[in-house]
């Protein structure tokens, strides 16, 4: 067992390595910008100024949130999002009473579907707001998730 493991670690090292070098992996494209003031924020207007540069976003029921009306663990809430806009430029999920509100922000490129899922955190029952971009607008969706054990420090 112990062999496979070693031989499969060194396949995909060497696979990344060999990607690397031939310019056909750039780290700026695998490594994820961190926006620390957006992800410090202690409230939901702040978070969304500083992710999206506005507090500012329209409601549309262009967006939809599948999320489960009852979470029994906060730490594992399953969370998808789908938008029928056009031309989606960005996903943004928001927890309205986590500790830092916000989750995630997805970029998208070219004609990607809009629709992502994922699990988040969720310290109390609160609204998921989701936030598309679309044609230099900001759209949002928001779905109340109750939670009954706390996943962040809850």
């Amino acid at each position: 067992m112990q062999r496979r493991h070693f031989l499969k670690n060194t396949m995909a090292t060497g696979t990344i390595a060999l990607a690397a070098s031939s310019g056909l992996l750039v780290p700026g494209q695998v490594l994820a910008a961190w926006n620390k003031k957006a992800f410090d924020a202690k409230d939901v207007q702040s978070a969304l100024k500083d992710i999206i540069g506005t507090e500012l976003t329209e409601a549309s029921d262009k967006i939809h949130i599948k999320a489960p009306q009852i979470a029994e663990n906060g730490a594992v809430v399953p969370v998808t999002i789908s938008s029928t806009l056009s031309n989606v430029k960005s996903i943004t999920i928001i927890s309205e009473k986590n500790s830092t509100p916000l989750i995630a922000k997805f970029n998208l490129k070219g004609k990607a579907e809009a629709y992502i899922s994922t699990r988040i955190k969720m310290g109390k029952t609160s609204n998921i707001i989701a936030v598309c971009e679309s044609g230099g607008k900001f759209y949002s969706a928001r779905k109340e998730v109750k939670v009954t054990i706390g996943g962040c420090g809850g």
